[in-house]
């Protein structure tokens, strides 16, 4: 990181910021392309970051989990736009992680549930849904293992 007098190393304080955020953006590599995919998430935290995000068992990004699992991801937020007097003063407070990780598909039943609850939580902070296995067996569920992350705010 350049701005090493911005980087935010408290592991409460970037918990904190994870935890009230709705969007994670995924980006691919595929195969000289660039994709970048924004997702609602869910995560755990064991030593290390696990995002959850779910998708259709069909598509782009679902071949590219398959396919191509190394990927970045972005997550931002607390954004406050600085004016100034002129237009080179005008500035923005935010925070930001940024990473990269492994992607792959999950197939076992109960880290399935573990990560769609994980989502919902992220979303209506209620911990714990029901499931049919129809749902469960239609729906994919994708697993980020954070490999490196940074967070920084102004």
């Amino acid at each position: 990181m350049r701005r090493k007098d911005r980087e935010i190393t408290d592991a409460k304080r970037i918990e904190s910021f994870i935890a009230k955020e709705q969007i994670l953006r995924i980006a691919f590599y595929d195969a000289g392309d660039i994709y970048i995919v924004p997702i609602n998430y869910g995560y755990s935290f064991d030593e290390h970051y696990t995002f959850y995000f779910h998708g259709a068992k069909a598509g782009r990004k679902y071949e590219l989990a398959k396919n191509a699992p190394t990927v970045g991801f972005e997550i931002d937020g607390d954004y406050t736009l600085q004016g100034g007097e002129i237009a080179c003063d005008y500035s923005a407070a935010f925070q930001s992680v940024v990473g990269t990780g492994t992607l792959s598909l999950v197939e076992d039943t109960k880290e399935k549930i573990k990560g769609l609850n994980a989502i919902m939580k992220q979303t209506t902070s209620k911990e714990q849904w029901d499931y049919s296995e129809e749902m469960l067996e239609a729906v994919a569920v994708f697993r980020l293992d954070v490999d490196k992350m940074s967070c920084k705010a102004k």
